[in-house]
C-alpha cells in the first residue's frame, strides 16, 4: 500500500464530471478518481476547512465515530473493477467497513487519518507526471484555490 496525498477537486470537462486527484506520498504517480457532486463538495468543503452551520453527512459520521469511540485508522483505496474503484474503512478495533473512495476520502479529511492505496491500482491507473509537467499540477493547483464548494452544487 502507497500513501496519497489529496491534491484537490476540479471539474473535468467536457463532461462536466467532478474528479478528485490523489498524489504518491514518495513516488511520482497521480491516482484521478471520477466521483459526484455531493462528494467533491465535501471533499472540498474538508479541503478549505469550512464548517457548515449544521454538520453534513460526513461531518455527522466523523462525529458519530467520536461520540462512539471508534477510531479511524486509515482509508484504503483496495480496487478497481470496471472502471470503479472500491475502498475500505480501516478501524483501530480491526474492523473493516466496505466504503466508496470518494466518501472515505472525504471522512479522512476530517478526521486527518492517512490515505493509502494499493499498489495494483496505481500500477493501473496511476499516472505518472515528469517533473516538466509538475506545472501543469501548479496550474491545477491554483484553479482550487479559486474554486469554491458551491460550484460542485447541481441544479434542482
Amino acid at each position: 500500500m502507497r500513501e496519497l496525498d489529496v491534491v484537490g477537486v476540479r471539474v473535468e470537462m467536457p463532461s462536466n464530471q467532478p474528479i478528485v486527484l490523489l498524489r504518491e506520498v514518495e513516488g511520482e504517480r497521480f491516482l484521478p478518481i471520477w466521483v459526484g457532486p455531493a462528494e467533491a463538495s465535501a471533499i472540498a468543503h474538508a479541503q478549505q476547512g469550512i464548517v457548515p452551520a449544521r454538520p453534513l453527512t460526513h461531518d455527522l459520521f466523523r462525529d458519530v465515530l467520536v461520540a462512539i469511540g471508534q477510531e479511524l485508522s486509515e482509508v484504503r483505496i483496495t480496487d478497481l473493477r470496471d472502471g470503479v474503484f472500491y475502498g475500505i474503512l480501516a478501524f483501530a478495533s480491526g474492523v473493516e467497513v466496505s466504503a466508496r473512495p470518494s466518501d472515505s476520502i472525504a471522512l479522512a479529511l476530517r478526521l486527518g487519518v492517512r490515505i493509502v492505496c494499493s499498489d495494483e491500482v496505481l500500477d493501473e491507473a496511476g499516472i505518472a507526471i515528469p517533473d516538466e509537467q509538475e506545472a501543469e499540477v501548479q496550474k491545477f493547483r491554483e484553479f482550487l484555490d479559486q474554486v469554491t464548494p458551491e460550484d460542485f452544487d447541481t441544479p434542482g
